[in-house]
């Protein structure tokens, strides 16, 4: 059998010095034609490689370059150097693939994270990467975990549908119908979607929760877990095209129970990749305190990552009503030296800046925000009792995150027909073509609530890395769909 091989990971943690060993791998460096550093990407360290001095002739020496493949037989023995305990002392060295040395783009140097976005295929393989997708790896697994252990049921909701959940209307059209303008065409000159492959006029998903609250209806709690699409020309560090989101949907349940769900979901994310990832994010928070130092001293973050994870997981998160919210910041001093670039007064959309001022600034920990105007969130939320005129609000939550503002947006649910149905009319959404939908709230309808985490900023928050497109695979952005 070929792959009869021991992962370095596990050489490195628990290996058995003067053992014969197989190890596979690509090479990060090759010194003095003596000392191999190999990585299997299974950790972010290396394995030192020790070539006997005459062992390998000149020409497979040669061909020892950063990016080649190797397979190496050798003896585990303690390592003499610092900075690992143990290194293979290599017998037999089996090259699987060449790598030319002057046209491999990662070469064993600091490269700036934009250069590794144009090359992102080959990415993976620096120490900086590796880090943040295997945290990324850990922390998919520990949503699954975490809902498994509940007893909520994993819903796999459809990509494709034919409803905006938002009603936001920024959606990627799905069609079979020819783009050279032979399309079929109504009287009126639309397209006459009931020729296309479904019949009608058709979308990839912006959420799956409308379909979610389908199964809490019938399995009281269920989850998903997949990709989301939003055709929003936002070219930020915060957004993407395509992106993954979780969303939870829980029958008997209110506003309070969601919060402290969510509250409990984040804190199981960030404890798993502590405990699981220890050497990646020693790695990150070291390479973030290094970034940190370039920065003005009042443009510094006051914690280092590892600190800051253990300060969200050992502090209940501040609860707050939108009221609250727009009063701390009417009386802050960033207002009131008017430092911040957006209006801030009751009915706006907090931005980025209102919500990390709350995070970073005022409370120093992550913050909830309950009870929006109802006039900037989606018609499904559910209308908050004895609001004044012109001052209604829904039962909403938003969880603030220090460096990325929002993680978290959830809601009770409208559960109550009448009122559901009348809060669609004023969006504009047809009554008619929802009555699936609005069956949920026909036949044995109850107080329910969800909320949606996207899942990059999640990972983008744990990993302390700036950009989104840094924590997915391959970014899908405006003007850019490569790979």
């Amino acid at each position: 059998m070929f792959n009869k091989r021991t992962k370095i990971k596990a050489l490195l943690s628990h290996g058995v010095v003067d053992q014969e060993v197989v190890v596979m791998g690509w090479v990060r460096t090759f010194r003095n034609n003596q000392f191999i550093a190999l990585n299997d990407g299974s950790t972010s360290q290396n394995i030192q490689v020790v070539v006997p001095l005459g062992s390998v002739d000149e020409a497979l020496l040669k061909r020892i370059t950063t990016g080649a493949s190797l397979r190496i037989e050798g003896k585990l023995v303690a390592s003499l150097g610092k900075g690992q305990s143990v290194e293979v002392l290599a017998n037999l060295i089996e090259i699987l693939g060449d790598s030319d040395a002057e046209k491999f783009p990662l070469q064993p140097k600091k490269h700036s994270l934009e250069f590794l976005r144009e090359i992102a295929h080959l990415r993976f393989r620096t120490q900086t990467f590796g880090a943040v997708f295997r945290i990324r790896h850990a922390l998919a697994f520990a949503v699954h975990q975490f809902f498994n252990e509940r007893g909520f049921v994993y819903l796999h909701t459809p990509i494709i549908t034919a409803s905006d959940a938002e009603g936001a209307g920024e959606m990627f059209r799905v069609t079979t119908l020819p783009m050279d303008g032979s399309a079929p065409r109504n009287e009126d000159g639309s397209i006459d979607y009931k020729e296309d492959f479904f019949g009608k006029s058709t979308n990839l998903t912006v959420s799956g929760q409308l379909e979610g609250e389908l199964g809490a209806m019938a399995f009281s709690e269920i989850y998903t877990f997949g990709p989301t699409f939003r055709a929003e020309n936002s070219n930020t560090t915060r957004h993407l095209a395509e992106f993954w989101m979780i969303e939870p949907e829980m029958a008997f349940c209110d506003l309070e129970d969601n919060m402290n769900l969510a509250e409990a979901f984040v804190k199981h994310l960030i404890g798993y990749a502590m405990e699981h990832c220890a050497d990646d994010l020693a790695w990150l928070d070291t390479r973030l305190a290094e970034e940190e130092k370039q920065k003005p001293q009042q443009e510094r973050q006051e914690m280092g990552l590892v600190e800051k994870l253990k300060f969200v997981l050992d502090n209940d998160f501040e609860r707050i009503t939108y009221t609250d919210a727009i009063n701390i910041l009417l009386q802050s001093p960033a207002y009131k030296k008017k430092k911040f670039q957006y209006e801030v007064a009751w009915g706006i959309d907090l931005q980025s800046e209102h919500e990390r001022y709350l995070v970073e600034k005022h409370f120093k920990k992550p913050v909830i925000v309950t009870n929006y105007p109802a006039k900037i969130k989606a018609f499904y939320m559910r209308m908050d009792d004895g609001c004044e005129p012109g001052k209604e609000t829904v039962a909403a939550m938003d969880i603030l995150a220090p460096g990325i503002g929002e993680i978290v947006g959830g809601s009770q649910r409208e559960e109550r027909l009448e009122r559901l149905e009348a809060r669609m009319e004023e969006f504009g959404i047809p009554v008619e073509e929802m009555s699936w939908y609005l069956d949920t709230r026909r036949f044995g309808t109850v107080p329910h609530a969800g909320f949606g985490l996207g899942f990059e900023r999640m990972v983008q928050f744990v990993t302390g890395m700036g950009n989104i497109r840094d924590v997915i695979p391959f970014a899908r952005t405006p003007k850019n769909c490569e790979f």
